[in-house]
């Protein structure tokens, strides 16, 4: 079922999507060579809980019957694609890596991930985030009402795969509100479905991941961390946003 949210309840998701902006504003700051992806993990829940709000990701059940998820972000180096643990890896010069963050404050989420460069990166990885931002983008000028979610999924790709990279499949974009992962689903790529007419109050957040190589990744062995199978460099940005009738707002942002 999808939720139409009431202007109250936006004004909720505003709240929560700022903190989780907060959030990566605090670490975007830290991300240099030395740092641990724990250290990482941890500044995101001081601010996280210094606010009110409850990390969404903490203790989520996995999928695929391994542990729960044991952080507060998802923080996924270079051919990690999503769902990356925090632990004592030590972020290197060169290296690029994807945050996603989520929060609940009043009872709503908000959701957001980015993916930073640490120190001087190669111009291929300059370029990846890049054009993957900008697929967000595009995907997200297609969110207004009388549109499908279909119209969503084919400017991403067509953009992504315009531009010589590749969507990944196995994983997407989706609703959100007060639960994490709502209705309806996103792809990042057309599939039969049409999908449902998009309409003014639906919140969605919208989520290119861009592979250099191949779009078919692989689950290791944690049953969480997600790799590109050729192991080439990988990107993520998503961001929720709200369809509303001047056009897609975005709510993961600093007000």
């Amino acid at each position: 079922m999808i939720v139409i949210k009431s202007q109250r309840e936006l004004d909720k998701m505003r709240k929560a999507g700022e903190l989780v902006a907060l959030a990566h504003q605090r670490l975007h700051e830290l991300i240099a060579p030395g740092i641990t992806t724990l250290e990482l993990d941890k500044a995101a829940e001081e601010i996280i809980r210094k606010a009110g709000g409850i990390p969404s990701f903490k203790g989520v059940p996995c999928a695929y019957g391994g542990m729960d998820f044991p952080g507060s972000i998802c923080a996924s180096i270079n051919s990690v694609v999503i769902h990356g643990i925090p632990d004592k890896t030590v972020l290197n010069e060169g290296d690029i890596i994807s945050i996603d963050i989520g929060a609940i404050l009043d009872g709503f989420h908000g959701d957001a991930a980015r993916t930073f460069g640490v120190g001087t990166i190669s111009d291929e990885a300059k370029a990846l985030i890049m054009h993957t931002e900008e697929a967000f983008n595009q995907g997200m000028a297609k969110a207004v009402e009388g549109n499908r979610i279909r119209d969503i999924s084919e400017a991403v790709q067509k953009y992504v795969e315009g531009q010589g990279y590749s969507v990944v499949r196995d994983f997407v974009g989706h609703g959100i509100g007060t639960e994490m992962h709502e209705e309806p689903q996103i792809p990042n790529y057309v599939t039969r479905e049409r999908g449902v007419r998009i309409t003014n109050g639906m919140t969605l957040a919208i989520e290119p991941m861009v592979n250099v190589g191949t779009w078919r990744v692989k689950v290791l062995d944690d049953k969480w961390t997600v790799v590109t199978l050729d192991g080439k460099l990988s990107a993520h940005h998503e961001n929720t946003l709200a369809v509303m009738p001047n056009g897609p707002e975005i709510l993961t942002r600093l007000y």
